[in-house]
């Protein structure tokens, strides 16, 4: 028995599915690439991943671990054509595991007219991040600065003792804090 070849019918409607289906797949690959964005921020947050972060309310209870201190190094980062000056107030500071301390960084507009900015930040080692949680900070809020404007920018943060029984961070001596600041343009949120 000799079989027919497909009738133009079957071949339109086989390439419909097919039409279908991959229309189908670029709509899901285009709503996974928005939401990527979005779960890789939680991601971070939830496990430190990339040097990032913990967070923590004021009111946090944290047990000291009294005679383990860690070095803080602050790094203050402007991008390239961004007329601000920004630095840390003292560039290191040493604190115990788990007490509550804070640095503050200061920007100033060195420019002739309001510059809006916003901070992103990371540590370093990045398996240090699971453990730096910071209690109030100035990171991913628009800054705007007027012309000649100089402000002082508070970071509370501790280092949470965990850090003491992690064997990735076992030698961990000194963690850096580093922020880059970028011009927010108008209209434009942050973060």
């Amino acid at each position: 028995m000799a079989t027919l070849p497909p009738s133009p019918f079957d071949r339109a409607r086989r390439n419909r599915r097919t039409f279908i289906a991959m229309i189908g797949v670029g709509l899901a690959m285009l709503g996974l690439g928005f939401a990527s964005v979005p779960l890789y921020r939680i991601f971070c947050q939830q496990t430190g991943f990339n040097g990032t972060t913990q967070r923590a309310d004021a009111g946090v209870d944290v047990q000291q671990a009294t005679g383990h201190t860690l070095s803080i190094r602050f790094d203050s980062n402007v991008q390239p054509g961004m007329p601000w000056q920004f630095h840390p107030e003292r560039p290191t500071q040493t604190v115990t595991v788990g007490a509550k301390s804070m640095a503050i960084f200061v920007a100033r507009n060195m420019s002739d007219r309001p510059v809006t900015g916003t901070a992103s930040f990371n540590v370093t080692p990045t398996q240090a991040g699971a453990y730096f949680t910071k209690i109030e900070c100035f990171c991913f809020t628009q800054q705007t600065l007027q012309p000649g404007q100089e402000v002082r920018m508070p970071v509370l943060y501790y280092v949470d003792p965990k850090i003491l029984a992690d064997p990735d961070n076992k030698d961990t001596q000194e963690i850096t804090l580093s922020y880059t600041f970028y011009p927010v343009e108008q209209g434009q949120k942050a973060g």
